[in-house]
This record gives structure tokens, C-alpha cells and sequence, in this order.
């Protein structure tokens, strides 16, 4: 008989993670993440990315379970796209954060749960934006609905959304969120690889990788001492950190290492290899 592993679940981030600088998912990554999955391992995505950004990634990895999209506050499932759980915004908090992100001069991205409506997100308008969001819509031009009075009557189903500028602008942007609306929300700054600038992106509070994680596990019966949460990015802290074994890879930023129980080696350098070897080793 196969002894049981010590560590039942992998959760892992994509950028930065799962994919290399080059935004690719390595021979040997893709080999080391089935060689846990051949071990009895359940590997989960847990990303900030948007579902359908998602969805490749997990398809190149031959992955079947649940995927944890939008820093934990989107879960569906890849085979038939259900939801499995997706966060709301309360309409008084969201109709605040969009006063704060229109008075310090930005335009709001809205994140909805309409993968089977064909689009990612609402936006005021596809014209006239800073250059940080400017290039963010002309990646990702054909996944928007153009909202016209988002600040005033804003969508139903928002779970979720950011802004973009310099990353100053967004830790400012940041705090003043938290100040007008104090325990209401989770927030983050960050910069994608894909993309030149900051986003502060904004969730209900709760909604982390490590809540989307959770929910999971307890389906699962497994309990978070069996769970190691990879990552290298601020929004994979919390994980990281409730994670029975939380690794930051040696790409993450200073603040991931430090609350990492493990540093694996770059995503560049296949650091996942390391990491599957260390779980199997356990």
C-alpha cells in the first residue's frame, strides 16, 4: 500500500508560480505537478487572474478540480463551468469604493461571475483612459461591457474589481479605500507580468486564495495542516501563512518570503520541481 501523503492539497499560484517569466508552464513543472497528482495529491489553482485567463493553464496541466480565480473571491469548476461559490459586493459598499476610485481620478474595472455571458468585466467606457488602463483594455479588448453609468447604477452582480496607475498612486488609492470604508473590503496592490502598471484590487472582506481554499478543503476533509500554498505575490500572503507548509518561490517579493515557511527556487528555475519533491519526500 501507498502511505497516505502528509500533505493532501497543493495550492498554487499561476504568475510568477505555475508559469515562468515567459508566461509558460514548463515540460518539467507540468511533469512534477502530475507526479503529485500520481501521489494522491489534490492540486488547486488559486490565481488573481480572471477565470477565463485561467482556464488554459489548468487545461495545459490536465487539472480536473475546482479552480480559485480572482484571489478566492470566484470558484468554478472547468468541466461543466459552474460556480461554486462567488463573493458580492454589497451595493452600499460598492457604490462607495466607486465614489473613492472616480474622486482620486481613476476609472473602475468591475469583476462579474459572466464567463457564460461571454464577458469578464464591466467598464465605463473602452475611450480616453490613462495609459496604465488604456493598455490593460487593449490586451484584453472583446472581454468587456460597457457600463455607461457604472458610478451611478452600477451592476447587480459585482464580486469584485481594481484600478490601475502608477503603484504610488495605487497605495494611496488603497488607503484611502480602507479609511472610508474600514473592514469592508480586502485589498491588494500588485502589478501582473502581463501588464506595465499597479492594480489595487479590491474584494469583500474575506474573499483571499486562502478562504477560496478552505472551501474546498473542508469538501474535502482535509485539514489546513495538510495543505502547502505556493506563491510569490502579496495576494498569496494569506495562503501562504494559514498553509500547513507556505513556500514562497525565490522570485517572490520580500514581504511573501518573509511569512513563508519555505523558499523554493525561481519559477525560472522549475522551483515547483523542488516543491513536489520536498511534499513527497514528507
Amino acid at each position: 500500500m501507498q502511505p497516505t501523503p502528509r500533505y493532501r492539497l497543493l495550492a498554487l499560484d499561476i504568475d510568477g508560480t505555475v508559469v515562468n517569466s515567459r508566461d509558460e508552464v514548463t515540460p518539467l513543472t507540468r511533469a512534477a505537478i502530475r507526479q503529485a497528482c500520481d501521489a494522491g495529491i489534490r492540486v488547486v489553482l488559486a490565481t488573481g487572474r480572471r477565470y477565463s485567463r485561467a482556464l488554459p493553464v489548468l487545461e495545459h496541466l490536465a487539472l480536473d478540480l475546482p479552480l480559485v480565480t480572482a484571489s478566492g473571491a470566484l470558484i468554478k469548476h472547468p468541466l461543466d463551468h459552474g460556480t461554486l461559490y462567488c463573493a458580492q459586493l454589497p451595493r452600499p459598499v460598492l457604490c462607495r469604493l466607486l465614489e473613492v476610485i472616480q474622486a482620486g481620478g481613476y476609472e473602475a474595472i468591475l469583476l462579474a461571475d459572466t464567463f457564460a455571458d461571454g464577458f469578464d468585466f464591466y467598464c465605463r467606457t473602452t475611450a480616453d483612459h490613462r495609459a496604465e488602463l488604456a493598455e490593460y483594455l487593449e490586451l484584453n479588448a472583446g472581454c468587456e461591457r460597457v457600463w455607461p453609468n457604472l458610478v451611478g447604477d452600477p451592476p447587480t452582480d459585482v464580486f469584485g474589481g481594481f484600478a490601475m496607475g502608477t503603484q504610488p498612486e495605487m497605495l494611496a488609492l488603497e488607503a484611502e479605500l480602507q479609511r472610508q470604508l474600514p473592514g469592508a473590503l480586502y485589498t491588494h496592490v500588485l502589478r501582473s507580468p502581463k501588464y506595465s502598471g499597479y492594480m489595487c484590487e479590491i474584494a469583500p472582506a474575506g474573499a483571499t486564495k486562502w478562504s477560496g481554499i478552505l472551501r474546498l478543503a473542508e469538501n474535502w476533509q482535509i485539514a489546513p495542516a495538510e495543505i502547502c500554498a505556493v506563491g510569490d505575490d502579496v495576494n498569496d500572503i494569506p495562503m501562504i501563512e494559514g498553509a500547513g507548509l507556505g513556500v514562497a518561490m525565490g522570485n517572490a517579493l520580500p514581504a511573501v518570503k518573509a511569512a513563508a515557511d519555505r523558499i523554493a527556487p525561481r519559477h525560472d528555475e522549475d522551483g515547483l520541481v523542488e516543491v513536489v519533491r520536498w511534499l513527497l519526500e514528507s
